[in-house]
C-alpha cells in the first residue's frame, strides 16, 4: 500500500506507480466519494470515453419503461 501525506492546503500527490496503473493524466478530473470514513478517488470519464462501453451487453429480461413503477 502506498502512503501519502495531506499538505497544509489539503492536497495529496497520487504516487507515480498508481498514476501509471490507472493511466491518469494531468488535468484529469476525479470524483471523491466518502463512505465509512474512507475517501475513494474515482476517475471521471468524458462522454466520448464512455461511448460503446455497453456494446454487446445482454439486455434480455429488462422491463420496458411503461412497465416500471
Amino acid at each position: 500500500m502506498d502512503r501519502v501525506k495531506v499538505s497544509s492546503k489539503f492536497q495529496i500527490v497520487i504516487p507515480k506507480a498508481v498514476r501509471e496503473r490507472m493511466h491518469l493524466t494531468p488535468g484529469q478530473e476525479m470524483g471523491v466519494i466518502e463512505k465509512g470514513g474512507i475517501a475513494h478517488l474515482v476517475p471521471l470519464k468524458t462522454l466520448e470515453e464512455l461511448q460503446g462501453i455497453a456494446k454487446g451487453a445482454n439486455i434480455e429480461g429488462f422491463r420496458e419503461k411503461q412497465d416500471r413503477f
